[in-house]
């Protein structure tokens, strides 16, 4: 490599092209961007039914995240962390992602810090039609790869959540439920989930 071309590497990610780091850093706020491959991804923001069901999904795992009472607790549950994953790295902005707290830090949240680099141990993907097909690919990949235990793939056209746990050969579906259904979903088996909540307005 070149003296000009090592001075032109972005010392955050020295392993990215420096057209890739600059079109994510200098992305519209209009936009998500995402590094995946080494590739610069860019989606629109979520439109209001997606951004929705994800507000609403946050709410009902509240008894986890934010406990009261008798509520299990036990986790730390983020909305659309920034999660820098891997060695190049692979910049992914999942809608939810929840770690438990034995595994974390005290600065864990430490606001100096401009990506999560510890792999959640749940991640909920809410699909969309421009989102769908990268997040149940190439992004599923990353998540296994990285060691993450559970994904949700909620689909708010379709009314429904799907239930994948880690295996050593890929991800187990070990669940869809959908509709107005009252659940208890792994990792938060410890209370129920009234799906019907999710959807209403």
């Amino acid at each position: 490599m070149s003296g000009d071309a090592a001075r032109t590497l972005d010392p955050e990610f020295p392993n990215l092209a420096p057209d890739v780091v600059d079109g994510y850093r200098n992305a519209p706020e209009t936009m998500v961007a995402e590094i995946i491959d080494g590739e610069l991804s860019l989606m629109p923001r979520p439109r209001p039914r997606h951004a929705h069901g994800a507000t609403r999904l946050a709410g009902r795992l509240s008894a986890f995240g934010d406990p009261r009472g008798d509520d299990p607790g036990g986790w730390i549950i983020l909305v659309e962390p920034e999660l820098h994953l891997g060695a190049r790295p692979d910049v992914v902005v999942p809608d939810l992602a929840g770690w438990r707290r034995e595994r974390l830090s005290a600065d864990f949240l430490d606001p100096a810090r401009n990506g999560i680099a510890l792999a959640p141990d749940w991640l909920c993907e809410v699909l969309s039609p421009s989102t769908e097909k990268v997040d149940r690919g190439r992004k599923l990949d990353i998540y296994h790869r990285e060691g993450v235990g559970h994904v949700w793939l909620v689909s708010p056209v379709l009314r429904s959540v799907e239930v994948y746990r880690r295996a050593d050969i890929g991800w187990l579906l070990i669940a869809t439920v959908g509709g107005d259904a009252i659940v208890r979903a792994e990792p938060f088996d410890a209370v129920e989930l009234d799906l019907a909540g999710l959807w209403a307005m």
